[in-house]
């Protein structure tokens, strides 16, 4: 069970290529929103052939898409989650939306349940749908994983309903978590806001029930991207007129990313070496989301305006400081980009896990591979430790550190580089459903 669902004839993503290993294996279904609205939507699942497992899908009203996705996932729980309380949106319409599609959801699965069936529910859209699945008689294995990070105390108990969200929580087997550091802060907020009991590093009691918890921390389909970036033409590479190394980021244009506070950094970086002038460039590719929601619309407004000042301040005929995209790129194109860039630029202010980060390591050639710098914040840095680790907060760090990779040797780039593939081919994406439904089914 998904938000989303993947459609169309060859669905891609790592999300996907996990499951359809999983449920190539094991036989099932993905569940999830057509990203269509209808005023009258069918309660009945609609099934999309085409693809190497069963796909399911359900309609959203107008209403509904506004209350439960635009609302409470994406107005209260995202931003509270990525540690912006302030910029939650709190109105009591969400929260009964929310609820509203969580139960037409559990209503419109248990026919398709069949004795054995173990039900996997990603992410923070759907956290009530287990106790909506008991109260109609489920009785089999339920697991939940969170995506992005969990919220400690002091932000957690900015929701209007933090008790609430435990009580959701109450009904699954097992929840999995991106970090140590998102199970200790549920831990806490558990404590705290819910009277909850832990029981043992991995088990907790809240409202009267038994939780087990557990660390996955999600990975890439290594080999793919690997042999992606080596195949990439040439034509996915970016050209320019001088001999200038390109860095790269790639993120949602969200304001969890730290892109404009990356840019202030670029713009010091310049500012204070200016031997750099012309040997270095930015590429940012920010594909939009969520539009609709005030607060994109803000760091869309920031981000542009401070890459146009950037380039007025530095730009020279033959060089471009920056150039930002705001749209997608296909996967085979970033690869081929990942594998030119001398500097993986990897800066959220908060993230669960950011595969980007992996996705970067995969695409180098080992024999001359680039350096990927990574924020305190990200999910990843709890393993990818040799990585150039910097808070994305302070500027001088982050310009410190782009001035450290582009002047790095090859060997230290070898060194690093080796240990972080190390890591990022063992922990794929394969081992992580494997492992996760393995102790979903325990």
């Amino acid at each position: 069970m998904s938000n989303r669902l993947p459609l169309g004839d060859s669905p891609s993503g790592g999300l996907v290529v996990a499951l359809e290993d999983a449920l190539r294996s094991s036989g099932g279904v993905w569940v999830g929103f057509s990203g269509q609205t209808e005023d009258d939507p069918s309660d009945d699942l609609q099934d999309h052939p085409g693809a190497a497992f069963q796909r399911l899908s359900f309609d959203l009203t107008p209403q509904d898409h506004e209350e439960y996705y635009l609302g409470y996932s994406n107005s209260i729980l995202w931003p509270l989650c990525h540690g912006r309380p302030n910029l939650m949106r709190i109105k009591p319409e969400y929260l009964d939306g929310y609820a509203r599609v969580n139960a037409r959801i559990a209503r419109m699965l248990v026919p398709h349940l069949r004795p054995g069936d173990r039900i996997w529910v990603q992410d923070y859209h759907l956290f009530p749908l287990a106790m909506e699945l008991r109260a109609l008689g489920v009785t089999a294995p339920i697991g939940h994983f969170l995506h992005i990070p969990f919220p400690g105390p002091a932000d957690c108990g900015a929701l209007p309903n933090p008790a609430e969200l435990f009580d959701w929580l109450s009904h699954y087997d097992l929840v999995g978590f991106q970090t140590e550091r998102d199970l200790g802060a549920f831990a806490e907020s558990a404590r705290q806001l819910a009277d909850g009991d832990q029981i043992s590093d991995q088990l907790f009691r809240l409202s009267g029930r038994r939780v087990r918890t557990q660390v996955f921390p999600i990975g890439i389909d290594t080999a793919a991207f690997m042999a992606e970036a080596a195949e990439a033409p040439d034509s996915d590479r970016m050209r320019s007129l001088t001999r200038a190394q390109m860095m790269i980021g790639v993120d949602r244009l969200d304001y969890s990313k730290g892109i404009p506070q990356r840019f202030r950094a670029y713009q010091l970086l310049l500012e204070k070496i200016p031997d750099l002038h012309e040997k270095i460039s930015f590429l940012q590719i920010a594909p939009p989301t969520r539009g609709e929601v005030d607060a994109y619309q803000d760091i869309r407004e920031e981000t542009e305006h401070l890459a146009g000042r950037i380039n007025g301040q530095f730009a020279t005929l033959n060089w471009t400081p920056i150039r930002f995209i705001h749209r997608p790129f296909p996967r085979n194109e970033l690869a081929g980009l990942y594998r030119q860039a001398r500097i993986g630029l990897v800066t959220p202010l908060a993230d669960g896990m950011n595969l980007v980060a992996k996705e970067y390591v995969a695409a180098q050639n080992a024999e001359d591979p680039g350096v990927l710098i990574l924020s305190r914040f990200a999910g990843a840095a709890e393993t990818m430790t040799e990585a150039l680790i910097i808070n994305p907060h302070d500027p001088h760090d982050l310009a410190v550190a782009m001035a450290q990779a582009m002047r790095m040797s090859r060997s230290e780039r070898q060194d690093r580089h080796a240990a972080l593939l190390e890591g990022v081919v063992t922990h794929d994406i394969a081992w992580w459903s494997r492992t996760y439904l393995a102790a979903l089914g325990d």
